[in-house]
């Protein structure tokens, strides 16, 4: 294990690499394998069994061994976040259909990246330690919103307020999926158990309004919702804009 910052020992990792040995054979692993190892890890078992010594098991080497490679979880997991934010294909066209449209995938596209890789939000990541990747997705956001009549400080803001919407709603669906896991109760059975007391309450006269809400109120999905919150976002920022628009031009 090295006595280096870990700040200072991630950045080396993530912009320079591994650091060639002097001496000696070259190193059975590489970084890509590690990190590759680690995010398989966390996905599958969750970020509560990423360990040191999980890891070397799963790569088949010595804990030790793997402390050469990366001094500590908390550099594992700067590489790993880094690993997964990279921008997709999909999104790296997507700013030549406007900057709605960009913003759009860019939300399909983090909401994509945190159910897929729920440990990235058990993760402090609110400041990030900025690898190739994370820095190649900000380029992308500010190409993809530079039409819009924002300064350079509002747009970082509203990257931030647009993964934080992301972030929320993809935490929200998290816990919904493990809920019955939790409880030892299917979605079913755990309203069903409620029902009796709920239509008491709902002839009660006491929530009159809820009491007339109609019969497929509560069937909407996590897809509606995100969808339904998204398009408010993108209709409010339209409009400021479209504000903007008109009083730079009377």
């Amino acid at each position: 294990m090295s006595n280096q910052n870990p700040l200072a020992k991630s950045l080396q990792l993530l912009w320079e690499g591994l650091p060639e040995p002097e001496k000696g054979p070259k190193p059975k692993l590489s970084l890509d394998q590690i990190v590759a190892a680690g995010v398989e890890l966390a996905d599958s078992e969750g970020l509560e069994a990423l360990s040191m010594r999980r890891l070397a098991q799963r790569l088949g080497v010595g804990t030790m061994s793997l402390y050469r490679y990366v001094p500590s979880k908390e550099e594992l997991l700067n590489l790993m976040l880094d690993s997964v934010v990279g921008p997709s294909q999909e999104r790296l066209s997507s700013p030549e259909k406007g900057w709605r449209e960009f913003l759009r995938t860019t939300a399909y596209a983090g909401r994509e990246l945190y159910l897929t890789h729920p440990w990235a939000i058990q993760t402090n990541w609110s400041r990030p330690v900025l690898g190739p990747n994370s820095l190649a997705d900000l380029e992308l956001f500010m190409i993809g919103v530079k039409e819009l009549r924002l300064s350079d400080r509002e747009k970082m803001n509203l990257a931030t307020a647009l993964d934080s919407y992301v972030l929320g709603t993809a935490r929200q669906e998290l816990l919904w999926r493990n809920a019955a896991a939790q409880s030892e109760m299917t979605d079913e059975e755990f309203w069903n158990y409620q029902l009796p007391t709920l239509e008491k309450a709902m002839t009660s006269g006491q929530f009159p309004t809820m009491a007339r809400l109609s019969e497929d109120t509560f069937n909407g999905t996590y897809e509606e919702t995100f969808d339904l919150g998204l398009t408010l976002i993108l209709d409010g920022l339209e409009q400021k804009v479209r504000e903007r628009d008109t009083r730079a031009g009377s």
